[in-house]
């Protein structure tokens, strides 16, 4: 058995958090998926006024702070989120907040 390079290292910066999927413009709570997966990346395009959420959470009405994954800031930016999610993912951006988000 030959010796493999570690597919999730490449130049020797261990690499995380790749998503398989984005979904582009959320400017309203938005149901991302509805099952077990991983949030990559979350890209504030518009800043807004207010922080948003995404959360580990079948619908936008059970997103709350009990399966909160992270707060968004509201500066633009990638912010990387590199999390595990039980049920679903649902964002939820701040007011006048316009986001991209990179998941699987």
């Amino acid at each position: 058995m030959s010796i493999q390079a570690n597919p999730s290292v490449q130049n020797g910066a261990l690499i995380t958090g790749v998503g398989t999927r984005t979904l582009f413009n959320i400017s309203s709570a938005t149901v991302v998926k509805t099952l077990a997966g991983r949030v990559a990346k979350i890209s504030v395009t518009t800043a807004g006024s207010a922080p948003g959420s995404v959360n580990d959470a079948k619908t936008t009405g059970t997103a709350g702070a009990a399966n909160l994954l992270a707060s968004i800031p509201n500066t633009v930016g990638v912010y990387s989120i590199d999390m595990p999610t039980a049920v679903g993912i649902v964002v939820t951006p701040g007011t006048g907040q316009v986001l991209t988000i990179s998941y699987s």
